[in-house]
């Protein structure tokens, strides 16, 4: 059973001590989702930050350089604390900061816990050097690695009390989630190539003469590598639209966290659209000040109004 969230004078000492380490990970390991979780109240924006450091644990072990054979004993190991916490067997004096603070957040939040078993298949993925060639076949791996994440905020976040259309929250959530990995994807095309992976689907990469791949600085000889990029920053574009549906069904905090962290992404979206060829030279990213700007806005409700106009007009 689901508790009431409780006043933090009734949090132990033990599991505040458990979350300051995760809010440290958080803080030091994912400056775009700290921008935007910063908007939220003490015990979502904890809750949170227990989400982010068990996902980034996971994240790690599959971008390390342990044998892939020692990655996914490792995978299943973490995959083991995670029952743990499904099943209520972690103390509060637990060596583990980490499952404290995911046991205590999974206590007094709905989180849909199996979204973590989706995050660690879909880095397994990743271990096993899988390829995509088509855009379903990439939707799969950006559902466990991204939507499921999506759904598990949205299991913290909660919806309004009749909000409209609530009962598609998970989905809307979800390709939230879709739209986000998308973007990162084509920011990190040139990282990732040198570590060995490829993410955007083969058939797109075929169809713009890119299947030779990004080992450098510059597109492949004879490649459409602008027209790759804008068609990818189509798909996301339209994503993005349809997930953004949820941002009228959330209390006003947790809509402007989604919002920043979304405009955050849309913001490096629209760089990368300008300047396609810049992520083959580095990762692309934001000033602090326009991320602060974002995270503004998204606590004005500029975006969940915009939305929800737009939402209105199409119903119409």
């Amino acid at each position: 059973m689901i508790r009431t969230v409780e006043s933090e004078q009734h949090v132990s000492a033990p599991v505040l001590a458990a979350y300051s380490y995760c809010e440290a990970v958080t803080g030091q390991q994912a400056r775009n989702f700290a921008y935007g979780i910063r908007l939220l109240p003490t015990s979502k924006r904890r809750a949170m930050s227990a989400l982010y450091a068990f996902s980034r644990r996971v994240d790690d072990i599959g971008d390390g350089t342990l044998a892939p054979d020692v990655k996914a004993v490792r995978l299943e190991e973490t995959r083991a604390v995670l029952a743990r916490v499904r099943a209520g067997t972690v103390e509060e004096d637990d060596t583990d900061p980490v499952a404290v603070a995911l046991s205590h957040t999974a206590e007094y939040f709905p989180v849909p816990l199996a979204g973590l078993d989706e995050l660690i298949d879909g880095v397994l993925m990743d271990v096993r050097g899988e390829t995509y060639e088509t855009w379903d076949d990439l939707k799969i791996y950006c559902r466990c690695v991204a939507g499921a994440i999506g759904r598990l905020s949205l299991g913290v976040f909660g919806t309004e009390p009749g909000a409209r259309g609530a009962e598609r929250a998970p989905e809307y959530a979800d390709t939230l989630g879709l739209a986000l990995q998308l973007t990162n994807i084509l920011r990190d095309v040139r990282e990732d190539a040198e570590g060995g992976r490829t993410y955007l689907p083969a058939d797109d990469l075929a169809k713009f003469g890119c299947s030779a791949g990004f080992d450098g600085p510059t597109p492949p000889p004879g490649s459409d590598f602008a027209g790759l990029v804008h068609f990818e920053v189509r798909r996301a574009r339209a994503l993005f639209a349809e997930g953004y549906r949820l941002l009228p069904m959330l209390d006003r905090r947790s809509g402007a966290c989604v919002a920043a962290m979304a405009g955050i992404y849309r913001r490096l979206l629209d760089r990368i659209e300008r300047e396609p060829e810049a992520v083959l030279r580095g990762r692309v990213s934001l000033p602090g000040r326009e991320k602060a700007y974002v995270a503004v806005r998204g606590l004005s409700g500029l975006d969940a109004r915009h939305v929800s106009r737009r939402t209105v007009r199409r119903r119409v």
